[in-house]
């Protein structure tokens, strides 16, 4: 028991004497601490005593991608309280670059046989992706939920933000502050949040901004996501003469206010920078960050009692659920410069 006590300790990242008052059901330990011994018992395979049994439904997979975007963090934190809630206990999966992929973390939660499996911002999102290990999935039967993607014709619950309105409530935002060349910056176009936010930039700029469609190329940089990629796209977007821009992630926008920097612009006076996820300390950046914000709690808790619908047979809708994105207004948005209003008056 002693060497079991020390792997479960490791495991968990806690002392021994922890291990062993969670295992014998003693008072004096964290509701969280003790979920996160139980959950490294049932990872390496050990058995719970009987007088814990009765305390989970099961295992449940959570798959997200790196933690190095803090709206990830976010999400996994509500969903892993919510599935603990409802007596499941949550097995958090994290890919990196060059880890292990997705399709062999599914592997090891089916080894551990897992309730159910929730996918955040997995291959599901990805149209040039094989969806067919979704449909395997579902086959076995095995009830899945995905967030922020969408497979059509795939028999599961989704749980999307609306980008293409996210989009579309950021360009308005500009435009009402006298913004009319209005750059664009998100990641590569294969992926279903991308398209949507191109889809609802594309109709703003038309519809808002007056800016015909054929001129819309120019003012759209796909590129990586994160900080290197949307410096580099929004370093394009000012050679062009852009005053706004709408990021398809906060991570791409702190990527822009860099870029902006480097060629001696003020934010927001000589750019105006939105976000996206309204993800945790947006509000203590400099600026503090103007996005859209993902509603994460509302979404995670839905994605959680779908799984769990699904998992007591009660059936869950098989359809996406599209949630509002909200504008948070701070400070890395302003009134257009004067020049650039004053221009686009002579032309109207």
């Amino acid at each position: 028991m002693r060497a079991r006590l020390s792997d479960i300790a490791q495991q968990a990242q806690v002392s021994e004497a922890t291990v062993s008052r969670v295992l014998n059901d003693r008072p004096g330990v964290a509701v969280e601490t003790r979920q996160v011994v139980l959950t490294a018992l049932d990872v390496l395979g050990y058995e719970r005593p009987a007088r814990l049994r009765k305390r989970s439904a099961g295992l449940v997979g959570l798959v997200v991608p790196e933690l190095d975007n803090p709206i990830f963090p976010a999400f996994a934190q509500v969903i892993e309280s919510t599935l603990a809630q409802s007596g499941f206990t949550p097995v958090l999966c994290t890919q990196t670059a060059g880890g292990v992929t997705e399709d062999e973390y599914v592997e090891m939660l089916l080894d551990r046989q897992v309730s159910g499996i929730v996918f955040v911002s997995g291959l599901h999102a990805d149209t040039a992706a094989n969806h067919d290990r979704y449909r395997a999935l579902l086959a076995r039967p095995l009830p899945v939920v995905m967030i922020n993607g969408y497979v059509p014709g795939l028999g599961a619950p989704f749980v999307s933000c609306d980008d293409r309105e996210a989009a579309e409530l950021a360009v308005a935002h500009l435009v009402a502050l006298g913004h009319r060349r209005i750059g664009l910056i998100t990641g590569p176009d294969r992926f279903v949040p991308v398209q949507r936010k191109v889809a609802g930039w594309r109709s703003a700029m038309t519809r808002l901004a007056g800016v015909a469609e054929a001129d819309l190329g120019p003012l759209a940089e796909l590129s990586l996501f994160g900080v290197e990629g949307g410096e580099a796209a929004a370093g394009r977007l000012l050679d062009r003469g852009v005053t706004g821009v709408v990021c398809g992630s906060d991570l791409m926008a702190l990527g822009a206010i860099r870029a902006a920097r480097q060629r001696g612009l003020d934010v927001p006076d000589g750019l105006s920078v939105v976000g996206y996820d309204d993800s945790p300390l947006m509000a203590f950046t400099d600026p503090p960050l103007t996005t859209m914000r993902q509603p994460v709690t509302a979404m995670a808790v839905a994605a959680v009692r779908a799984l769990v619908d699904e998992i007591n047979g009660h059936g869950a809708p098989h359809s996406e659920y599209l949630f509002r994105p909200e504008l948070v207004v701070r400070g890395s948005t302003a009134v257009a410069p004067s020049s650039a209003r004053l221009s686009y008056a002579r032309s109207a």
